[in-house]
C-alpha cells in the first residue's frame, strides 16, 4: 500500500491551504492511503482499445453564429452612464496609483 508520509501531507495541506493539526495527520494517512491504492487498482484494468465513451468538446457545441441582432446608438447607451466626460465613461477610482505595489 503507498502510504504518504507525514511531511508531504503538510506539504500538500499548505498547497491547498488547509490547516492540519498533527492529531489529524494519521487519519489522512489512512484515508490517502486507501485512496491511492483504488487509483493503483483501476490503473491496473485493462484499457487498450477501448475508446472514451464522451468528449466534453466533441459534436455537441452548439453555439449560435455570432451575427449583430441590434445596433444601440451610442447616444442612448450614454443615457444609461451616470457619469459621463468627453465621450467616455467615468468611473469610480478602484486603484491608488500611490500605493501601487512594484
Amino acid at each position: 500500500m503507498n502510504t504518504l508520509t507525514e511531511a508531504e501531507i503538510k506539504k500538500y495541506a499548505r498547497l491547498a491551504r488547509l490547516e492540519v493539526t498533527s492529531a489529524e495527520i494519521s487519519a489522512h494517512q489512512e484515508n490517502l492511503a486507501k485512496i491511492l491504492a483504488l487509483v493503483e487498482q483501476i490503473m491496473e484494468v485493462p484499457t487498450d482499445g477501448i475508446l472514451p465513451l464522451a468528449h466534453p468538446l466533441a459534436g455537441f457545441q452548439h453555439l449560435r453564429d455570432d451575427d449583430v441582432s441590434e445596433i444601440v446608438a451610442p447616444e442612448l447607451q450614454e443615457l444609461n452612464a451616470p457619469l459621463m466626460a468627453d465621450g467616455l465613461y467615468l468611473v469610480p477610482k478602484v486603484i491608488d496609483p500611490s500605493k501601487a505595489e512594484d
